[in-house]
């Protein structure tokens, strides 16, 4: 049970991670709590606020349906 949620965080930060550039372009991303780091010549991007604002957007909308 635990192993599907763990998969599940990691599939939806890679599609995150794949739409970065997009984020960058409508200004997420450059929010406190957004991580950017290199590691192995690779940058990685983990948007912990960008995807909690989502979240609540997504949320909210679903309710308004």
């Amino acid at each position: 049970m635990m192993l599907r949620w763990v998969l599940i965080l990691l599939l939806v930060l890679l599609v995150v991670n794949a739409f970065t550039a997009f984020f960058q372009k409508i200004g997420f991303g450059k929010l406190p709590g957004d991580f950017k780091f290199d590691l192995f010549g690779r940058k990685f991007f983990i948007p912990l606020t960008t995807s909690a604002l989502l979240m609540l957007a997504v949320t909210g909308l679903a309710k308004l349906v």
